[in-house]
């Protein structure tokens, strides 16, 4: 007869304080660190969802299959008020609208059959760590969130005392009129009370998120730069960054056989070095293939993997990759050591190389620029990438996105504090700074092509290899960037953008348009900046 894990069987894996720590009093069971294959045995057992070919679980959260930013609030409150870039991303929160929602949210989880429990860290350095709770009454969940965050042994769980705390309640519904919300969905962050509500959707990723927005919050205070950016380290210890929006090639760029990952997405720069905030990586898995992303792809045969929102055939019960019928943001969670390559330490150097990624489909940048300390600050500020045209009718031209830091969704603080945060460690560490196109060349979508993977790994191993850190360089005219004029193996050629061009006025156009739209963005910054970085992005001509 099978063994069923009994409430009491839980008990020595729970923390140095109850859930009293939480303002809770459950009636029904709590079920204490549970570790992955427990979890999912439960989350079987409750029908939270189906395993698939290999193992993994598969959760769909229909009808939220990615975050909800217009649903996310911080509570305004006296100590940390004065600190928040207040507007669409930090919408405020009163006190007394979060201690009705909080009350609600406690009586919920209290009068749940099921909770479960798990005690994580969020940041590999001690010194700079949180102790995080999570409470939740979904199994799955929980196994996602043990995932993704760092697991402590469990010699250390006796001693765990939580010093933030996370609720989620994926199925309470708020009530607007009552809670002060825009929605039945919540994402509710007190920075006073250290604690996160979630509920009113099952999007796993806003358990990730919600905490990288509090890194955000507490790190520059203690002198660290958190950071949306992917780490990896060399054989010989030298540390390198990659900035990117979605679909710029972070993930892929990051992921090199020669190089150790240290982390794919959230990271902190501190006088120590760089850290890695997660234990796991949260992956897109949309057309994903086992030539394409072996290593993302061989975690997707693996149990203990969390697939989020993707289709299984109905008969041999494999994933449908190409599958966009839940959503295209199909997501695969999974821990860190599951990659062959990773840094066990979730730590590296100070980084000698840092690389904002962008994927240009305007065609106009340089597949890879040197960028000086104001430049790297106007590019951060910028966080510039441009996605292709829509299918909506008339929609021809790509779309520009700027996204200040590369994350201005999770920026607490205004972007100009991390900008200088940057500047600074740059001075104190040399670091160089590049950017590396992985859009389009020979002209814009739907009349060039994309750059191709194999010349921009090239590149970036050159970068890495430090071939490139005094080669000679022209000057770009549009943009000020400094662009190597020679790459090994890369045609010459690609490296002039207007070069791969056959009209050349159209590229001079469209050169300008871009420009024009990156001056446009940048206004916002032109009065809190130095004339210096101000100065750094293209000239109107």
């Amino acid at each position: 007869m099978a063994t069923q894990t009994k409430p009491q069987d839980d008990a020595g894996l729970q923390g140095k304080v109850g859930l009293e720590a939480q303002g809770l009093d459950p009636k029904g069971d709590v079920h204490w660190n549970l570790v992955a294959p427990v979890l999912i045995q439960n989350a079987i057992r409750r029908d939270e969802g189906e395993l698939a070919d290999m193992g993994p679980f598969c959760g769909v959260t229909t009808p939220h299959t990615g975050r909800s930013p217009n649903d996310k609030f911080l509570v305004k409150e006296p100590s940390s008020e004065a600190d928040v870039d207040w507007g669409k991303v930090n919408q405020p929160f009163s006190e007394a609208q979060f201690d009705t929602l909080l009350a609600d949210v406690r009586q919920y989880l209290n009068q749940r059959e099921e909770l479960f429990i798990q005690d994580l860290y969020c940041g590999a350095d001690p010194k700079y760590r949180l102790s995080v709770r999570y409470v939740s009454p979904s199994a799955w969940h929980m196994a996602f969130v043990r995932n993704m965050f760092i697991r402590p042994e469990a010699t250390e769980l006796p001693t765990f005392d939580p010093n933030f705390t996370v609720l989620h309640a994926p199925e309470f519904q708020g009530d607007p009129a009552k809670h002060g919300l825009r929605s039945s969905t919540f994402i509710v962050l007190n920075l006073a009370k250290r604690m996160i509500l979630i509920g009113g959707t099952r999007y796993a990723g806003e358990l990730k998120k919600a905490m990288f927005t509090v890194m955000n919050y507490y790190m520059p205070k203690q002198g660290v730069l958190s950071m949306h950016c992917s780490a990896n380290i060399g054989k010989d210890g030298d540390t390198a960054l990659f900035f990117g929006l979605s679909g710029t090639g972070k993930t892929t760029l990051s992921a090199d056989p020669n190089r150790s990952l240290i982390g794919d997405d959230e990271h902190g720069w501190s006088p120590e070095g760089v850290f890695n905030f997660e234990g796991g990586c949260y992956a897109k898995v949309i057309n994903l293939s086992p030539e394409g992303e072996p290593d993302i792809y061989r975690t997707t045969q693996m149990f203990g993997t969390i697939l989020e929102n993707v289709v299984l055939d109905g008969l041999t019960r494999k994933v449908r990759f190409e599958d966009q019928s839940i959503t295209e943001n199909t997501r695969a969670s999974y821990p860190l050591h599951y990659i062959p390559n990773f840094a066990k330490s979730g730590r590296g150097g100070h980084p000698k190389n840092i690389v904002f990624l962008t994927a240009d489909a305007f065609g106009v940048l340089p597949p890879i620029a040197k960028l000086t300390r104001e430049q790297a600050m106007y590019y951060f500020l910028s966080g510039y990438t441009a996605k292709v045209a829509g299918t909506e009718r008339g929609v021809k031209e790509p779309q520009a996105t700027f996204s200040s830091c590369f994350g201005a969704v999770f920026l607490v603080w205004h972007p100009t504090k991390y900008a200088e945060m940057l500047g600074k460690l740059i001075d104190e560490h040399g670091s160089d700074v590049w950017l590396v196109n992985t859009g389009w060349t020979g002209g814009a979508f739907g009349v060039g092509k994309r750059m191709k993977l194999s010349h921009t790994r090239t590149m970036v191993r050159a970068l890495l290899h430090g071939d490139l850190h005094s080669a000679p360089l022209d000057t770009d005219p549009n943009f000020g960037l400094h662009v190597p004029k020679h790459v090994a193996d890369v045609p010459n050629e690609i490296l002039n953008p207007r070069n791969t061009w056959s009209d050349k006025a159209a590229y001079d156009a469209q050169a300008k348009k871009l420009a024009g739209m990156f001056r446009e963005n940048f206004s916002k910054f032109e009065k809190l900046v130095p004339e210096l970085v101000r100065s750094a992005g293209p000239a109107a001509h």
